[in-house]
């Protein structure tokens, strides 16, 4: 099986390896080539555009940045689409909305080709280690299909229903990380400000109620003051915006994920390309 995979920033570069050493033949795309460099010392082969990528593909995955790069690879000129072999199973594993989701697999079925969406949880310390949560939507039919590929990439698959559902599981999930996240930085804020040893602290929190990802992941980094991302700032921020407006068309409220999108987007207008774990940083005391 030939895969495609668009999208070699941290969370790509990570399956794609993970790919390459399961003897999978990959080729690969991404907007600036030099970030796919690590992953064509290994073995991946370079295509010029999304569709070159398609077409020497049985199953493409795309993982990008943001809505608007998913249409563009997608639907764009020399994308996906235009590129793709009749039959082709074409999987976005971007964390995108779920409205888009449903468009592209509508048109994807008009025109004979098979759609899923498959945002991933996980973190790129997940995408590395092949350790990620899958959550797709689509038919369980084209999920089996692609399945042994997906387990090189991650240990928990889920299918959480019809086109568009996987990107719902993943908002649902964001949501849960983005007050974790939060959390985690006030808990270590009061730690420090009472004068605590933080490294008790954080003992007594990943060995108690107050354990979580974020604090069994992030806090080692914020000791270490390494802010490189693992999960963008960036990234969190669209994704609770993703759920915000998806709870608006629902009509139902938020408030936990409103105050998250506030803090986010304050923490944004600085440290955007940096990991969530530079909450911190709104505190003087961490800056």
């Amino acid at each position: 099986m030939n895969i495609g995979f668009i999208g070699t920033g941290v969370m790509g570069t990570g399956i794609i390896n993970n790919l390459l050493r399961a003897g999978y033949h990959v080729t690969v795309f991404n907007r600036t080539k030099n970030k796919a460099n690590e992953v064509l010392v290994n073995g991946a082969v370079w295509k010029d555009t999304p569709a070159e990528v398609a077409r020497n593909s049985d199953v493409t995955f795309t993982m990008v940045g943001y809505p608007k790069d998913v249409e563009e690879v997608w639907v764009g000129e020399n994308g996906v689409f235009s590129g793709a072999q009749t039959g082709a199973i074409l999987v976005d594993m971007t964390t995108s909305t779920p409205r888009l989701a449903e468009q592209l697999a509508q048109t994807g079925t008009d025109l004979g080709f098979q759609v899923l969406d498959a945002p991933v949880s996980g973190g790129d310390i997940g995408a590395k280690n092949g350790t990620l949560t899958i959550m797709v939507g689509g038919e369980q039919s084209v999920l089996d299909e692609i399945k042994p590929v997906l387990s090189i990439m991650g240990q928990q698959i889920v299918l959480a229903g019809s086109a568009g559902k996987g990107q719902h599981m993943k908002m649902s999930n964001n949501i849960g990380v983005a007050a974790t996240v939060v959390t985690m930085a006030e808990s270590l804020v009061y730690a420090k400000a009472a004068g605590l040893d933080l490294e008790s602290a954080y003992n007594v929190w990943r060995k108690g109620a107050a354990e979580s990802w974020s604090v069994d992941n992030y806090i080692p980094r914020i000791f270490q003051e390494d802010y490189t991302p693992g999960f963008y700032v960036k990234h969190l921020l669209k994704d609770l915006r993703i759920a915000l407006d998806a709870a608006k068309e629902m009509d139902i409220e938020l408030p936990n994920a409103q105050l998250a999108e506030q803090l986010f987007d304050k923490l944004n207008q600085k440290h955007g390309d940096e990991g969530v774990q530079a909450i911190v940083k709104l505190w003087a005391s961490f800056e």
